[in-house]
């Protein structure tokens, strides 16, 4: 019987684990743990209901053309509680003093691709506006290292894009600073757009020429559970042995066992796990922990790929969501909520009108503001007391949609060192992790530090460490045999 340790019990992790008992169930010999420090299992992942709301603590959703995550609700029998955006209703806007502006229809990101919009608009500038012109006429060269995204913006579209535009996206999908996070490893197909065609709105504009050739009506942007995130969570959960799954259990070092050693077969070498529990023997391990904590744990056995992992950088965010009798919303402008620059000096970075995005989360005649806090900018704000962090929010909300209000219930969730930052040069420090990782056969990585930072790109991450692991205990159980 083959043994598979997993380490870190958020969705990576549990994905992981989800594989490996579909395996065992298909009669691989094949067992698992899956140890967690934490008290409960989902990571980030936490949702309750208040006042008949659905309150998500950490991702509301996910990106839907990412199918990983939907595959997975459907496996588990959850398809039927999936739920996509009500995009007939999506606008989103930005503020500028105590103003909310739109996105101009036709805003692909950072790139304009509709004429009349972006020069009606007023967001942007003459100046940027003409910039935005020339890019399409006079493209500027494509860059020949990586850089960061706010780099690239400024060259074909002016730091005023910068400052409006691209920054508080970014800060609101990765709690992170624009120029700081690489162009390569945010934004890899805007960087082939600008090798392939110079203008990032040439580029666009054959992309959406060629999606507009697809069949049938456009999917949702994002998709849910009607009963919150956390249903994935639980969903699978329930179908993993119960005494395989050790939750408060921090895992203190792991180390390499050379061949023959605790019941390894002799020429196989295995790894050790130690916990406050004791020490378990495993034939391949899944590390499934934000870098930082897997670097913690490689360090004793190689070095350089501790350092590495330890050059992934992290961001810390806030979550404030607000409940409401709808009827105090009723000044909210349509849409799905706003975005807040930097340049405006608010702790604020972004809030979601939440029973506009998502139909069935909220009660009818209640309403759910989701405002964000954090990020890499304001770290300082997680020491902050509930009793403040609600005070700033009623008081920036006031300013920006002059909402006076009370809420009817407040809930305040605090992530720390949560959403990892892939900055400029990642790409190529992930392929050194990935060089040093394969001269330690039995490990694998898995989570949000790696290729992508949703909660598709953590399932795939988890599925793939798994398949991993079977081949390798598969392959380890074949050298046995041969010797």
């Amino acid at each position: 019987m083959k043994r598979v340790g997993i380490l870190g019990g958020g969705i990576a992790g549990l994905s992981a684990a989800w594989s490996l008992e579909k395996a065992r169930r298909s009669g691989q010999p094949i067992e698992y743990r899956l140890f967690e420090a934490g008290e409960r299992l989902g990571g980030v992942i936490a949702s309750e209901t208040a006042d008949g709301c659905v309150v998500e603590a950490g991702p509301d959703s996910f990106l839907t053309e990412k199918a990983a995550a939907a595959q997975l609700c459907r496996e588990l029998g959850l398809g039927d509680e999936l739920i996509g955006s009500n995009d007939a209703e999506r606008k989103t806007y930005i503020v500028v003093g105590k103003r909310l502006i739109p996105l101009p229809d036709g805003l692909m990101f950072m790139v304009p691709t509709k004429l009349a919009p972006t020069a009606m608009t007023r967001l942007f500038s003459l100046r940027t506006k003409l910039q935005m012109a020339r890019e399409f006429l006079f493209p500027p060269a494509p860059a020949t290292n990586d850089e960061s995204v706010a780099e690239m913006t400024r060259r074909h579209f002016g730091q005023e894009t910068v400052d409006r535009l691209v920054s508080p996206l970014l800060a609101g999908v990765y709690g992170g600073d624009a120029d700081q996070l690489s162009v390569r490893a945010v934004l890899g197909r805007m960087a082939d757009m600008e090798k392939k065609h110079r203008s990032l709105t040439r580029g666009m504009l054959a992309a959406r020429r060629q999606r507009g050739t697809a069949k049938g009506p456009a999917p949702p942007l994002f998709t849910t559970l009607r009963g919150g995130m956390s249903q994935m969570v639980d969903a699978i959960a329930s179908q993993l042995p119960p005494e395989w799954v050790h939750l408060g259990t921090e895992v203190h070092a792991i180390d390499r066992m050379e061949s023959g050693g605790h019941g390894t077969p002799r020429g196989v070498s295995g790894w050790t796990v130690e916990t406050p529990f004791g020490r378990e023997v495993f034939d391949a391990l899944i590390l499934a922990l934000p870098a930082w904590g897997s670097a913690s744990l490689l360090r004793p056995i190689d070095h350089p790929l501790a350092e590495a992992l330890s050059g992934v950088a992290y961001s810390s965010s806030i979550t404030v969501t607000l409940g409401y009798e709808i009827g105090r919303l009723r000044n909210l402008p349509p849409g799905f909520g706003f975005l807040v620059p930097a340049t405006e000096k608010r702790a604020l970075l972004a809030c979601t009108f939440v029973h506009t995005k998502f139909a069935g989360r909220v009660p009818e005649g209640k309403g759910l503001l989701r405002c964000f806090l954090g990020g890499a900018r304001n770290d300082e704000l997680l020491d902050e007391s509930h009793a403040r962090l609600t005070a700033i929010v009623l008081k920036e909300l006031e300013q920006i949609l002059g909402l006076k209000a009370p809420p009817s219930f407040v809930r305040i969730y605090r992530w720390r060192q949560a959403m990892a930052q892939y900055g400029v040069g990642h790409l190529e420090r992930i392929q050194l992790v990935r060089d040093r990782i394969a001269e330690l056969p039995g490990i694998a990585l898995a989570g949000n530090a790696y290729r992508g930072i949703g909660v598709p790109d953590c399932i795939r991450t988890g599925q793939e460490a798994a398949e991993w692991a079977l081949r390798a205990v598969d392959a380890a159980a074949v050298g046995a045999g041969a010797r």
